[in-house]
């Protein structure tokens, strides 16, 4: 089997962006209406906004990740993550555990994000301790030829 090409600093933070975006369109249009459009209020860690503003985004990075391997900007780019034993997709305590691994990256001054670009597999921290990895898909060939 040939080995897989790992995506690196680059694409990933293009594709994190692309994240953020997506998720905002969601998140801020849902937190404004649970405070009656009220600028305001936006800001109040009430449970309903903190529910839209962490909880729902954490919730939906964990089922992309599970079903999809990859949230909406790797697919744009089409990288997943994939487990970095047997490239395959990732159980549920690798996708919740990877997501809380992010703090571990923040911590050092996002050195554990940074790392991707120094390290020979293309891992951070976080896919480091959940065992992942980030790569490419090869495009698929059409198997009526």
């Amino acid at each position: 089997m040939e080995s897989p090409k790992y995506a690196g600093f680059w694409i990933r933070l293009v594709a994190h962006i692309v994240d953020g975006f997506v998720f905002s369109l969601i998140i801020v249009p849902l937190a404004l209406w649970l405070v009656d459009f009220d600028l305001s209020r936006y800001s109040e860690q009430g449970s309903g906004t903190s529910i839209v503003r962490f909880v729902l985004p954490m919730l939906a990075v964990w089922l992309f990740w599970y079903y999809k391997s990859a949230t909406p900007g790797k697919m744009i780019f089409r990288i997943k993550i994939v487990d970095a034993q047997t490239l395959g997709r990732l159980g549920i305590g690798q996708t919740i555990g990877r997501y809380f691994a992010y703090m571990v990256c923040i911590i050092p001054l996002f050195l554990g994000f940074i790392w991707v670009a120094f390290d020979p597999r293309k891992q951070g921290f976080h896919d480091k301790l959940a065992g992942t990895l980030v790569i490419i898909e090869e495009p698929k060939q059409n198997e009526n030829r």
